[in-house]
């Protein structure tokens, strides 16, 4: 690999791995030819673009704007590619898109039908899952994140907020009680995720202030439509977002329980993606008719909690 995007490729693999050994592993390659790779490139700028450190890879400021107009410009290379394998006379091609489970198949996926009548020469290449995807590797267009955005080079749009609920069924209360404090909490089988940004905490209101509640139970799962499942099925209690047991409320499959120690919890939802001023239209028009209808998705949520209280 001697060519300079086959280098940018390489880079922005070590970056975004964290170091070479899992930056040749995602490559097949060896970890002494991406470091030789990495090293020619500095020796051609004649500037260092990582820092080197036993646990991790840091990027300095001249490696931070090597990476942005690496990873943009090969983004814009796919593009082309991909624009001309599909014709650039009319608004068409694949967007290809990432959610989380529920608020894809409750949010995203209603908004489709009325997007295809509009655009049916666009591809939706729709993923669900409620793992980070890495937007350049998985070759994302669009990703819907739930809860905070690290820095990065990537755009966002906001979509609204989540208010996270403690819930459970009728006939898990009726069983085991209805917490009433925080501490309730260690007498009960507390539903939880098993992917790594997903600590076995719940963040609760306690004396005026949010605590880390240390949780734990018989569950974790990877998607949070599992755990719903689980918690109507009297399993135990459970933490989701408002709109994902909206219609749970409505029938009286799910209560919400303490909530006067979790009114705090909330996270904000964006669509992210890369390209900047140079997004595709197929990309473009895609978020312009999604954005306000999720945006309308949430809105309900708050018009429901309004009618419950």
């Amino acid at each position: 690999m001697d060519n300079r995007t086959g280098e940018m490729q390489v880079f922005l693999r070590v970056v975004e791995a964290g170091n070479f050994s899992e930056a040749a592993r995602l490559l097949r390659m060896t970890p002494s030819t991406v470091s030789k790779l990495v090293a020619r490139i500095e020796a051609r700028l004649g500037v260092r673009l990582l820092e080197r450190s036993t646990r991790r890879l840091s990027l300095t400021t001249e490696g931070q704007i090597y990476y942005e107009r690496s990873q943009a410009l090969l983004g814009e290379l796919d593009e082309i590619e991909r624009e001309l394998s599909h014709g650039a006379t009319s608004t068409g091609g694949t967007v290809r898109v990432n959610a989380s489970v529920a608020f894809g198949v409750l949010a995203v996926e209603p908004q489709l039908p009325a997007f295809w009548l509009a655009y049916p020469n666009i591809v939706v290449d729709l993923s669900l899952s409620d793992e980070i995807v890495d937007l350049y590797l998985d070759r994302t267009d669009v990703a819907f994140r739930v809860g905070r955005l690290p820095d990065s080079g990537m755009m966002a749009r906001r979509i609204g907020v989540a208010h996270r609920k403690i819930v459970a069924s009728p006939a898990y209360l009726e069983r085991n009680g209805i917490p009433r404090t925080a501490e309730d909490l260690a007498q009960h089988n507390c539903l939880g995720f098993n992917f790594r940004r997903a600590a076995p905490v719940w963040p609760l209101k306690e004396s005026g202030r949010i605590v880390d509640r240390a949780v734990n139970g018989s569950l974790l799962a990877n998607n949070g439509e599992t755990v719903r499942r689980m918690a109507i099925a009297g399993v135990g209690l459970a933490r989701l977002g408002d709109y994902h047991a909206r219609a749970d409320f409505a029938s009286g499959r799910l209560i919400e329980v303490l909530s006067d120690v979790i009114e705090a919890d909330e996270e904000e939802i964006h669509a992210v993606y890369l390209g900047g001023a140079r997004l595709p239209q197929r990309v473009r028009v895609f978020l312009d008719f999604i954005v306000p209808r999720l945006q309308s998705f949430l809105n309900e949520g708050i018009r429901a909690r309004r009618a419950r209280a």
